[in-house]
């Protein structure tokens, strides 16, 4: 396929201040002040463009049938001549030669070839110091093979063509752009009816921000703020359940929202399952946060009443946000720890996290709720609760402290007076434990038992954690890493789960040392951190070396 020569055209007059660009059927303009120059000044950060938060990233042209699916069943032509075409529209000189590419070609144009088209047409537009001339033919006739072959076209193809005529300053209500639009519709899986007569336009609009992964990967409190304003009956449950996992996964504890979704539990309490509220409830013991809502707790008992039976994984899953929350219902007790549950959930696949989950909550039982007469979790039952570090500290451990703490405590006390990630009775990891006898003295862990008894044995609860000196010549003391991501998002709240574990840990007598992560980060190298940890532990009385022992 040979290249005919370019014809160029008579040049056309600069234009004039203001002028943007048009579509078919209208005048065209090209104006440095359009969408277009805004998005070529602009090609590394497409953010800048206002309204294009949920409008997918134009993505690069990508050859081939795994990606474009538009190759004939018995194969399709060489690659040679597609890369050939695409090379030749990438290097076309003006809107007609474009055209003349694609209309000529017919049997070697496909689907990915016209957003490569309508991307060469923006950089002829766009170019310095003057652009090519554009006639109205050229376009209208371009338009009309793009809604020609549109049908044939994949949804990715669609988007960005879509995404393009939009940013190249087509009309919205011009064939190309309404073609467009209606291929992509008619594309979308059908959705049921919405459950109440009519929907916030604030609603649709959060939903498809909540929606999309840009927004999850960067979130954008000022934008979600003001569902606080709206009426829980006004949105749907998937509207929620998007808010809630996204508070969850940010670690955002925003009262207004979590109110919000409080309220919206409370309304439609008959229309949620339990597998719905399972992700309402999320936030609430992830962030440590019980709402104001007075309905929230009796609404919550009802419906494990209601559907205990129905989803066993869904009920313990609520159970564990009310057990961070310190709001057990007994009713719910007496029903996952019935020997009919047990059986039952013993033959499903999720058996091992369910009876790790009983176990936390059997836990909970013994240290936190001496009121509670009913049955509990056999012996037999019972496995290790976190027999490891958890999985965000593992996935963060090159940004934790963990190592140079470890560091320090071996040059200050030596090797054998420490021991790291040891997993405690019933199945708690602390971070560092150190072993003390009745003078205070720092003992080798090797000649004590590290593990304090459990059940424990009857006394005050909290007795031992609060006493500001080691006296108990079984005292044990956990050293308790407080990192940035334990806490809230902007806050000084610790998450639900480590202020379980934390709380857990000094009901069963450990004497809690934390060491909040501003304090450690304000340590510059190992020689402050060791005076640091000297600090912290003489502030307990604790003693080490010749003349502790």
């Amino acid at each position: 396929m040979r290249r005919p020569r370019g014809e160029p055209g008579p040049r056309a007059p600069r234009p004039t201040e203001g002028a943007t660009c048009a579509g078919p059927g209208e005048s065209w303009s090209p104006s440095p002040n359009s969408m277009l120059r805004v998005l070529l000044s602009a090609q590394t950060s497409p953010t800048r463009l206002s309204g294009l938060l949920l409008i997918p990233p134009v993505q690069p042209c990508c050859l081939g049938p795994n990606k474009w699916g538009d190759w004939p069943p018995g194969g399709g032509p060489s690659t040679g001549h597609v890369q050939g075409l695409q090379r030749l529209l990438e290097q076309a000189r003006s809107p007609g030669e474009l055209l003349r590419w694609l209309g000529q070609n017919p049997t070697k144009v496909r689907a990915h070839h016209y957003p490569v088209a309508l991307r060469r047409l923006g950089q002829l537009l766009g170019s310095r110091p003057r652009p090519p001339p554009v006639e109205q033919a050229t376009l209208q006739d371009l338009s009309q093979l793009i809604i020609r072959n549109c049908p044939s076209f994949d949804m990715h193809t669609i988007h960005v063509c879509l995404h393009l005529a939009v940013l190249l300053g087509f009309p919205s209500d011009g064939p190309l752009v309404r073609a467009l639009e209606q291929e992509r519709r008619l594309r979308l899986p059908p959705k049921p009816p919405p459950p109440w007569s009519s929907l916030l336009r604030g609603g649709q609009r959060l939903e498809a921000a909540l929606s999309c992964p840009r927004f999850l990967r960067y979130p954008r409190q000022h934008l979600i703020s003001s569902l606080a304003e709206t009426r829980p009956e006004e949105l749907t449950p998937h509207v929620m359940v998007l808010l809630a996992q996204h508070l969850a996964r940010h670690r955002l504890r925003e009262p207004q929202l979590l109110e919000a979704i409080a309220r919206f539990l409370v309304v439609q309490e008959n229309q949620l399952s339990s597998k719905v509220v399972q992700k309402l409830v999320l936030p609430f013991g992830r962030l440590n946060y019980l709402p104001l809502e007075q309905q929230f707790m009796p609404c919550l008992e009802r419906i494990l009443a209601r559907e205990a039976g129905v989803a066993p994984l869904a009920t313990v899953n609520i159970l564990m946000s009310l057990c961070q929350l310190r709001c057990l219902p007994f009713r719910a007790l007496h029903f996952v720890f019935s020997p009919g549950f047990i059986n039952y959930i013993s033959g499903t696949p999720h058996a091992l996290i369910v009876r790790r989950y009983l176990s936390l909550l059997d836990t909970a039982v013994e240290l936190e709720l001496p009121g509670y007469r009913g049955p509990r979790l056999p012996r037999r039952q019972q496995v290790p609760i976190f027999p490891q570090p958890l999985i965000t500290d593992r996935a963060r451990c090159k940004y934790s402290h963990k190592d140079i703490v470890a560091e320090g405590l071996r040059q200050l006390l030596g090797e054998e007076k420490y021991r790291q990630d040891l997993t405690v009775p019933p199945g708690y990891c602390t971070d560092f434990l150190l072993c003390v006898g009745s003078s205070g003295a720092v003992l080798p862990v090797r000649t004590q038992d590290p593990f304090l008894p459990y059940p424990p044995r009857s006394c005050p609860q909290g007795q031992a954690a609060s006493s500001p000196t080691t006296r108990d010549p079984a005292q044990r003391v956990v050293l308790v890493l407080r990192e940035r991501w334990h806490f809230c998002r902007d806050g000084r709240v610790l998450l639900g789960s480590r202020a379980l574990r934390e709380r857990h840990l000094g009901l069963m007598g450990y004497q809690l040392l934390p060491l909040p992560f501003e304090e450690l980060e304000s340590q510059r190298g190992l020689p402050q951190l060791k005076s640091y940890l000297r600090q912290k532990l003489q502030a307990l009385g604790l003693r080490w070396g010749p003349e502790g022992g």
